[in-house]
């Protein structure tokens, strides 16, 4: 989910400790390590990159932050939902419609606030949604959003009635999930960078994907560097009520009924 990078627009939350145009900086670099995680997992999983991007117009702004060969979908929330589905709801499900209008077995969306997730899950991900029969895949972070779902037909419950931008949201993800009747597996947890406590996080943690990208913009802030015109040139879900914790994945199913 591309956000174009605009100072005073992206990773608000982050403002302060950040000015915006270091916030904005760093959501550049965010959508770039992001979809360059999401082609090295293409390299040995059958993956087609796509940076679902608002608003419309900004699709230079974003392109020229983004892996190549990663495609443009159009995810501003405008096109006619289904009763209930509302917010950042609009923009997740209409992400979904136009990956699987390109006949894609199944699709996911995927947060650009996670810049160091582990590659493998990404893996695990395309590996689960491409098992036969009809599935859900979750990934859920610490604090109740989630970083990842993966769907195998459009399936607009699972973001029906949702109160975005609560601790609520994975949880009540699975409960639509329940209601279908549809199968869930869930991924470890991991977490998303918006506010301060987890930008500490972040500047901390060594487990996950390198996110060169991110970790140069955050050198250059350390030096009072960052915010200089990056938000163009930087090689990106849910309110967060809790410090996510941090820990190395170890593969498994993490089934739920």
């Amino acid at each position: 989910m591309a956000k174009a990078p605009q100072p005073g627009r992206s990773k608000t939350r982050l403002c302060p400790p950040l000015a915006p145009e270091e916030a904005a900086a760093l959501s550049a670099a965010f959508l770039h390590d992001t979809t360059r995680n999401v082609a090295e997992a293409a390299a040995t999983a059958p993956i087609a990159p796509y940076a679902a991007y608002a608003p419309a117009g900004a699709e230079d702004l974003v392109r020229a932050g983004i892996a190549p060969g990663t495609a443009l979908v159009l995810a501003d929330g405008s096109p006619p939902m289904p009763e209930g589905v509302d917010g950042f709801g609009r923009c997740l499900l209409q992400a979904i419609d136009g990956m699987l209008a390109e006949g894609h077995e199944a699709a996911c969306v995927l947060s650009s606030d996670c810049p160091t997730l582990p590659t493998a899950l990404l893996v695990e991900a395309a590996r689960l949604l491409l098992e036969p029969g009809d599935r859900a895949v979750l990934g859920a972070c610490a604090d109740g959003g989630y970083y990842l779902l993966g769907l195998k037909a459009r399936h607009p419950e699972m973001f029906s009635c949702i109160a975005w931008s609560t601790a609520s949201v994975a949880e009540a993800t699975r409960a639509r999930a329940r209601g279908l009747g549809l199968d869930l597996v869930e991924l470890p947890p991991w977490y998303d960078v918006d506010d301060a406590a987890s930008l500490a996080c972040l500047r901390a943690e060594r487990n996950g994907y390198a996110a060169p990208a991110t970790r140069a913009v955050l050198a250059r802030l350390d030096r009072g560097e960052a915010g200089r015109g990056d938000a163009a040139a930087a090689p990106g879900m849910t309110e967060r009520r809790r410090q996510a914790a941090i820990r190395p994945w170890r593969r498994g199913t993490g089934r739920t009924p």
